[in-house]
């Protein structure tokens, strides 16, 4: 069993219909018929969403993702209308809230990995393959691929697991127009994104993307990709230092990987195989996470957090 171990209760706001509580985001729809998407302090590992929150995670996760959107306009287009807060809402929504287009979908985690780690590298041991793509025989944790790879995932419900699938398979979901094109947008947002980053002493390591199409679009003509929900962050990427990297170990990260590892070690006395929820984060770990996601947001856009 995973979930939540705690399930919130979402804010009320006249004028906004709650439509979902997320791992770690709130969605509401306002009266024009535009998303309104809230990211909270939440922070979510091993399928749990915990009990414990992670203070400034939501609006430095906003913030980095404007910054990003901005810097891949001319590649994609967004679904971003506005920062405003919505009339009435609380006051600890300024800065984690964004108006969105109200967007159809498309049923897939777009990912690319430039190096192979995580779920890629679990498959690679077993078949030298990730998502049925061929790879050279040699890899280790951490090693750079020869190219950039497309490697999709169904999108899971909160406390499932995503999971890979190969090409064939999201073009026999989605089409192979539409298919071509996610893997076409996927590995050039990356390619861009990897190089700005590279230029910042951080590597790129994978990255995953949500895309949609126009409400008023259909199936049979779906018309262009629109970038969704959160992009290049320490939630959806694998930032890594570069000046740390060395492949045949984990690498450090600018990520909830401290979590992670305070979650199963014998501090946290949680066993992951079992089907109790994991413990509340103590005050140390909650500060060194928190770090961790102001650092990569300070390293990448070179501005101070305030």
């Amino acid at each position: 069993m995973s979930g939540f171990v705690e399930k919130p209760e979402a804010p009320q706001v006249p004028g906004l219909i709650h439509l979902h509580t997320g791992k770690v985001r709130e969605l509401y729809r306002n009266e024009a018929g535009d998303l309104v998407m809230v990211a909270t302090d939440r922070i979510s590992a091993y399928d749990w969403v915990l009990p414990t929150e992670i203070p400034d995670k939501g609006r430095v996760l906003t913030q980095l993702s404007l910054w990003w959107f901005d810097r891949l306009q001319d590649l994609v287009p967004n679904h971003v209308l506005s920062t405003e807060l919505p009339p009435g809402a609380p006051v600890d929504w300024a800065g984690r809230t964004l108006i969105c287009k109200s967007l159809r979908m498309v049923p897939v985690e777009a990912v690319a990995r430039g190096y192979l780690t995580g779920s890629g590298l679990a498959e690679y041991e077993q078949t030298r393959t990730v998502c049925g793509l061929a790879l050279p025989e040699g890899l280790t944790d951490g090693s750079e691929l020869p190219a950039p790879i497309f490697t999709p995932a169904t999108k899971a419900a909160v406390g499932d697991h995503d999971e890979n699938v190969s090409y064939e398979e999201v073009a026999r979901q989605v089409g192979a127009e539409t298919a071509a094109l996610l893997r076409q947008t996927t590995l050039a947002v990356y390619g861009r994104a990897r190089d700005i980053a590279r230029e910042r002493g951080i590597i790129l390591a994978d990255t995953k993307f949500e895309f949609g199409h126009a409400a008023d679009t259909t199936a049979d003509e779906p018309g262009p990709l629109i970038l969704a929900d959160e992009v290049l962050t320490p939630d959806s990427s694998r930032f890594w230092p570069a000046d740390q990297w060395q492949p045949g170990r984990a690498q450090p990260s600018y990520d909830k990987q401290y979590v992670r590892d305070w979650l199963t070690s014998p501090a946290s006395g949680w066993d992951r195989r079992s089907e109790l929820p994991p413990p509340p984060l103590p005050p140390e770990v909650v500060e060194a996470t928190r770090a961790k996601y102001l650092e990569a947001y300070e390293l990448l856009t070179g501005t101070t957090w305030s």
